[in-house]
């Protein structure tokens, strides 16, 4: 009986020492669903701080900060794109428009004596040399686009296409490119944001000689040519453009500001600060617009925009301006689209590419089109779409052919292989392969070759 008394307690005292092993997930258990409730039920008073992922309701740009949950409204999703949207909300944010009796507009302090100035940082940075050869300039691209995303998905994908090109174009020529999609100056908006870019990049990279703006609708297809920098050795501007249309007709349209090359130097911050004075928005904007629609032959007198203003100058003060404008018109430094695009299987069948004339041209320029969608544009959305698709296959393949593809047709994204280059590439017999692979730093139509 003694033995069986204690063989019982000895089972009981090893029940008591294994009881908390099974508790604790027993506790877990009925902890867990507990603590859930607590850190997620808006009904408690108590509450953590947490971090809130918020929308821009402009932009659908997120932004994160702390946020006490008990005092906003839990976040709303992004609106869903809208085409054809405006900038109406934008405008109420700005400050007041400047008025006719403010004081003239400015990009900001005067700059004088920049020529000596820059003279001196070029001598005294040796690295970073205007010309990198003989009669070749250092070039900066720069383009540009909206701050806010497009009205549709395709609008997007044209704009980074668009700028892809202007990449490869850049690429084969050792160009610098820079791409902007911030207003500087929220008084020059719309076609106007170029002015202050230009002016900034201008005073930041002295190294530059010759700066070339191109529009966002602006697509290179000839990814040969190469303007001839020797051609413009006294001149500043180089618009393209028609003497006897500016000077003689003073048509607004003698001219295009959406592709132009300005050299880095004193006559060209004067010029954009007289240019700029123009384009204030607001009043300014609309008085100019009138003294425009009187001054020039063919324009109606809806607001002021860049290229009027230009061609405005340019004929009122032609001593000052015109002298150092050149007018190209021997090559397309901007090519209307319209006139272009169904005719590229017959560039590509009768012609080489190079000379960036007519027969095969440097630019082509979507001019009336709007990639985003809005009310302004000119032309049918699917009429555009189509054309650039035609424009940025027919530069692509002057790249993919580099390497052995191409698109089956201007009208499809779908590429084929057209050459398998298992033997020497280095050797390639095609003259254009060889200077669009190994492109040399000689002035345009140098002799030299490999």
């Amino acid at each position: 009986m003694l033995e069986e008394a204690v063989a019982a307690a000895d089972r009981r005292a090893r029940q008591q020492r294994q009881l908390p092993v099974p508790i604790i997930p027993v506790v877990l258990f009925l902890v867990a669903p507990f603590a859930l409730f607590l850190f997620t039920s808006s009904d408690l008073q108590l509450q953590l701080p947490r971090i809130r992922i918020e929308y821009d309701r402009r932009g659908g740009a997120p932004s994160s900060a702390p946020t006490d949950e008990r005092a906003s409204p839990p976040p709303q999703p992004p609106p869903s794109p809208v085409p054809g949207v405006d900038d109406s909300d934008e405008e109420r944010r700005l400050p007041p428009p400047r008025e006719l009796t403010d004081p003239p507009y400015s990009l900001g302090p005067a700059v004088s004596g920049y020529d000596g100035r820059r003279a001196k940082w070029l001598r005294n940075n040796p690295g970073f040399p205007a010309f990198v050869a003989p009669g070749r300039p250092r070039v900066l691209v720069v383009t540009g686009s909206s701050p806010r995303r497009c009205g549709n998905a395709d609008g997007d994908h044209v704009l980074l296409r668009a700028f892809k090109n202007k990449v490869d174009y850049c690429r084969v020529h050792g160009f610098d490119i820079f791409y902007s999609n911030a207003v500087l100056d929220a008084e020059l908006s719309g076609f106007w944001t170029k002015l202050p870019i230009l002016r900034a990049l201008m005073l930041a990279h002295p190294e530059t000689e010759f700066l070339w703006w191109a529009d966002s609708d602006v697509v290179f297809t000839d990814m040969l040519f190469e303007p001839p920098w020797g051609k413009y050795a006294s001149h500043n501007l180089v618009l393209p453009g028609w003497d006897e249309q500016v000077y003689v007709a003073k048509s607004w349209l003698g001219i295009n500001a959406g592709s132009f090359i300005i050299r880095n130097c004193q006559w060209s911050l004067d010029l954009l600060d007289a240019w700029a004075r123009m384009g204030p928005r607001g009043p300014v904007r609309h008085n100019y617009g009138k003294v425009l629609g009187k001054a020039l032959s063919d324009r109606p007198s809806y607001e002021a925009d860049d290229q009027s203003a230009l061609v405005y100058l340019l004929v009122t003060q032609r001593g000052r301006w015109g002298d150092k404008t050149f007018l190209e018109r021997s090559y397309t430094l901007h090519g209307y689209w319209a006139a272009i695009v169904d005719r590229y299987e017959e560039m590509r069948r009768n012609w080489t590419p190079g000379p960036g004339g007519e027969r095969w041209p440097l630019v082509t320029h979507f001019v009336g089109c709007k990639p985003c969608g809005g009310e302004y544009a000119s032309y049918d959305a699917a009429r555009c779409r189509r054309g650039m698709e035609r424009a940025l296959n027919f530069a692509d393949d002057q790249i993919l052919g580099l390497y052995g593809f191409e698109h089956e047709s201007l009208n499809t994204t779908t590429v084929r292989r057209i050459r398998n280059d298992t033997g020497e590439p280095l050797d390639a017999e095609d003259e254009e392969i060889r200077r669009l692979l190994h492109p040399t730093f000689s002035s345009p139509g140098d002799s030299r070759r490999f």
